[in-house]
């Protein structure tokens, strides 16, 4: 700033010199400058300096004859750069005018509402988030629809499917249970989703198609309970089950390929009758196995809780009062027991 000062005062005190001697004076400095161009170390320049000779571009037409420090092109770059420094400074202070930006917590809610309700559009979405407080507007709504992912996850559509359902859904599957003379035995059951109830069950050494349509026959003698049947891609049904389940009035649901998870409740009653019986029993021969799967789907409908019935039993198991002395019933040769209060 003293700097500044110093330069103007010089600039009015020349003012009443000769001219001749600022002639000379002026020679003198330009020959200074001259070696000092000569000089390869690139002289610095502070703030001062910069608004200093961008004010005399401002003011003074013929400032590039006279610059020798920077280049103009330098000087026409600092004047840039202070306006934008300026204009940025006042839109700090001044209010935000235009669209509010959409939050990171609203894009993450819009992707999760399409993903999880693939029917509903951006009004519905729109809907939603305002009755959650988020001042958005439906077209903003709209706009980040498009970029949510546009496949829903298989395996939610699916369960969602069976939850609609259940009422009206029922599985059929088959297992093996070797035999103590090295054989093998195979297990088949209906089962309904609603409570979990089995349907029917069986054992065979052939499974054929004959006897597959049979076991339908016995389950579902007159008006089946049911309107969908779910079953895999097993080569023993072969082409005479889908048609005699058709002729049921039943829609045979195939499950994917590879993929038991979509005949869930069937998988975990087998993974059940797995670890409470066939893994600590030996079977004999068909009516030994039979009988065994009999006693245990007793258990399995009177006695044993479901944590996906809210810990009841597929048939309704009634609560203990809450006084009494408690005693055991052994259930399936002792594997498992039931326990009461005694009256």
């Amino acid at each position: 700033m003293f700097s500044i000062l110093r330069l103007w005062m010089g600039a009015l005190v020349r003012q009443f010199r000769s001219r001749q001697s600022l002639l000379i004076e002026n020679l003198a400095l330009r020959q200074q400058l001259a070696v000092f161009k000569r000089q390869r170390r690139r002289p610095r320049l502070t703030g001062t300096d910069k608004v200093f000779w961008v004010l005399l571009h401002r003011f003074w037409c013929s400032w590039k004859t006279v610059l020798v420090v920077v280049s103009p092109d330098t000087v026409v770059r600092w004047h840039r750069a202070g306006f934008q420094m300026y204009w940025r400074l006042i839109s700090r202070v001044r209010k935000r005018v235009g669209r509010r930006p959409v939050t990171e917590e609203i894009r993450e809610l819009i992707f999760k509402m399409v993903t999880e309700n693939p029917t509903w559009r951006a009004p519905r979405i729109h809907g939603e988030l305002v009755m959650l407080g988020f001042e958005v507007s439906e077209r903003s709504v709209s706009r980040w629809m498009r970029c949510a992912p546009t496949t829903a996850d298989p395996s939610q559509r699916w369960l969602t499917f069976l939850r609609n359902h259940r009422e009206a859904i029922a599985a059929m599957d088959f297992f093996t249970v070797p035999t103590i003379t090295f054989g093998v035995l195979y297990g088949f059951f209906i089962i309904g989703h609603d409570r979990r109830r089995i349907l029917h069950f069986n054992v065979t050494r052939h499974p054929t198609g004959a006897w597959i349509v049979q076991q339908l026959r016995e389950a579902f003698p007159y008006e089946a309970p049911v309107k969908f049947l779910i079953l895999d891609h097993d080569s023993k049904y072969g082409a005479e089950v889908p048609a005699t389940i058709r002729s049921m009035s039943l829609r045979a649901v195939r499950t994917a390929v590879g993929c038991p998870w979509q005949n869930g409740v069937a998988e975990r009653w087998v993974g059940s009758c797995r670890r409470e019986l066939l893994d600590h029993v030996i079977a004999i021969n068909e009516s030994h196995l039979k009988r065994l799967l009999a006693s245990y789907v007793d258990y399995y409908h009177q006695d044993r809780t479901h944590c996906g019935l809210q810990k009841q039993t597929p048939q309704t198991r009634t609560c203990c009062s809450g006084q009494g002395k408690v005693i055991s019933w052994p259930r399936v040769g002792g594997l498992h027991h039931r326990y009461e209060r005694a009256a």
